[in-house]
């Protein structure tokens, strides 16, 4: 059974690529996994009380995961009404809603959040946008960090001579003009605003890779992936194109994550 939505719902050919992973049954849409977000967990100290701002926080389960895990408190920043409220339902029945804030907006326009934040946490964001959409994006992360505030983002990495090949390839293929860069290319364009990088680490594609599905999503999700990808012809086409493209540039795609501070100028 196609998850959320049935296929006739969606228009499978055209829909962006994170879309029709979700109907397949996909959980993490992360390039990395939850591997490589457990990582970028790790460096850091989470303090109970701490405030995270989350991008595109869908339908608010890493919002609700980092409230239970680490007792922060989370506003959730999410553009789809629709999502909006599925995440504030969750929220509720997690009984959360004194720790997890899920907001309509638009990550394009966070000076419409009034708060300033210890952390901001975006997850395969940046990468889909033009370059001075991810300038934009960087410049309203920095503006609502907290002096000595951190940004911690989970992207994706694109590098080697054939860079521009692969542009076009995932763009024929996710139905998005996504443009990760190399990791230089990354350190590059936070400094342009302002964000200094800390932690970085890169690592390889893991988004079909069917081993690290049935490890961190269970075997019940890898299965119900597969059959949604067997019954339905077109959400098969797009499915395996995207797992093609992965493959077929492996040496050349992956994942990097980050851990970027704004300066505390107020020190010394």
């Amino acid at each position: 059974m196609v998850n959320a939505m049935t296929a006739s719902q969606l228009h499978l050919s055209t829909a962006p690529g994170h879309v029709v992973l979700a109907a397949a049954g996909k959980k993490t849409l992360r390039p990395g996994g939850r591997g490589a977000t457990e990582t970028l967990f790790a460096w850091i100290d989470f303090q109970p009380g701490d405030t995270v701002l989350e991008l595109a926080a869908s339908f608010g389960y890493s919002a609700i995961a980092l409230a239970e895990r680490y007792g922060v408190r989370v506003v959730g920043v999410e553009k789809n009404p629709d999502s909006v409220a599925r995440a504030r339902a969750n929220v509720e029945a997690a009984g959360l809603g004194d720790r997890v804030d899920i907001r309509e907006g638009d990550i394009f326009h966070l000076e419409r959040v009034p708060e300033q934040f210890d952390y901001v946490l975006g997850e395969a964001i940046l990468s889909m946008q033009s370059a001075p959409g991810k300038a934009k994006i960087l410049q309203g992360v920095g503006d609502r960090l907290k002096p000595g505030g951190q940004y911690l983002s989970h992207e994706m990495l694109a590098q080697g001579p054939c860079i521009e090949v692969i542009y076009r390839e995932l763009a024929s293929t996710i139905r998005v003009n996504a443009t990760p860069l190399s990791e230089t290319g990354w350190r590059a364009v936070y400094a342009s605003t302002g964000l200094n990088v800390q932690q970085c680490q890169t690592g390889p594609m893991a988004l079909l890779n069917p081993w690290r599905i049935a490890q961190e999503e269970g075997l019940g999700t890898l299965l119900g992936l597969g059959w949604n990808v067997l019954v339905h012809p077109v959400m098969r086409q797009r499915i395996l194109a995207m797992r093609r493209v992965f493959t077929q540039y492996g040496d050349d795609l992956g994942y990097i994550i980050l851990r970027a501070e704004k300066p505390d100028h107020r020190e010394g």
